[in-house]
């Protein structure tokens, strides 16, 4: 009777009892053991090949498989335990280690990723991950960040010479949107520093004026960066100026805000969307004509990344605005 109940459940439960009950966690992790069946192998080949058989007579209405608790329940725990083991050693080789760009850093992990020091620990700005690494028994909690939503990151994995924003940086950000990239420039200059963030979609405004509560170098500007004498006031004079307003006159935009708040010698960094300024024409002949539209402003390009494969028809224009003479001679 307890034989006819075991197939009985094991026709109802048909393929899923393979993966689920048979090699647990470690059958998901390809692990394998005698419950992941030949699908262990691939770690996912073990779920796509638990609907038809099971692996080895399991699900077959096998049940009770060979005699041990529905299924094989030793095994499962056997794999759950392996799994935990294989995190612990995983863990144990994290590091964090200082990117070249100061302020920056690259997790070492199972998967390296882009990361910034998180002024406020404990709090992430847009779901993204946050990694705590003990350093001389120190922790340290660092929020990765992700290329495909922010540009500044795609420019320095892009491998972009200078970004000019470090710690104790005066940072004007034009564009900022809710706050995503802004949040990361707020980790990299740290409280020393400040970042006027400009924007002007009062629904975006909203999410980066709460960001800028729980972050005191974030300024918030609800303003038009077309004009910025309506917001002199609130400003000082910075020495970098981020943009990424995706607009036509996106080049007379950062020159107007340059001419009032950039110092000499500051820097500019600007993303340029090549279908927002001239759909018909070529990225690269869109890029060329904005790197002219700078220079005719005083604003020095030095140099020109493209931010493929995070964004496509993207480039980062790097520069100086009045370059500080090297010399007095004339």
């Amino acid at each position: 009777r307890a034989g006819a109940v075991g197939a009985a459940r094991g026709r109802r439960w048909g393929g899923w009892a393979g993966p689920r009950r048979g090699g647990g966690a470690a059958a998901r992790k390809g692990g394998g053991g005698d419950g992941g069946g030949q699908g262990g192998k691939g770690g996912f080949g073990a779920r796509a090949r638990g609907f038809g058989g099971g692996g080895r007579g399991r699900g077959r209405g096998g049940g009770g498989g060979d005699g041990k608790d529905r299924g094989g329940g030793g095994q499962r725990r056997g794999g759950v335990a392996k799994s935990k083991s294989r995190r612990r050693k995983g863990a144990m080789v994290v590091s964090v280690e200082p990117h070249r760009h100061e302020g920056v850093f690259i997790y070492r992990g199972a998967e390296d990723a882009l990361v910034t020091l998180n002024m406020v620990p404990g709090q992430s700005v847009y779901g993204e991950r946050r990694v705590t690494v003990t350093e001389g028994g120190v922790k340290q909690e660092y929020r990765t960040w992700n290329p495909f939503r922010s540009k500044l990151a795609a420019a320095i994995l892009g491998g972009v010479d200078q970004i000019h924003i470090k710690p104790k940086s005066k940072v004007l950000y034009l564009g900022a949107a809710s706050g995503t990239t802004v949040s990361h420039v707020s980790d990299i200059i740290g409280p020393d520093g400040l970042v006027y963030a400009v924007e002007f979609s009062h629904r975006a405004g909203r999410d980066l004026v709460n960001v800028a509560k729980k972050r005191t170098n974030i300024i918030p500007v609800l303003e038009d960066a077309r004009h910025p004498l309506k917001y002199r006031m609130l400003i000082g004079m910075v020495d970098v100026i981020f943009a990424d307003v995706a607009q036509p006159d996106q080049s007379r935009i950062v020159a107007l805000n340059a001419h009032t708040f950039l110092r000499n010698g500051g820097h500019f960094l600007i993303s340029i969307k090549a279908n927002c300024i001239d759909s018909t024409a070529s990225a690269e002949a869109v890029f060329a004509s904005e790197v002219r539209k700078l220079q005719q402003e005083n604003l020095k390009p030095q140099e020109q990344l493209t931010l493929e494969p995070y964004e496509r028809d993207h480039a980062v224009v790097v520069g100086v605005y009045r370059p500080l003479p090297k010399s007095s001679s004339k």
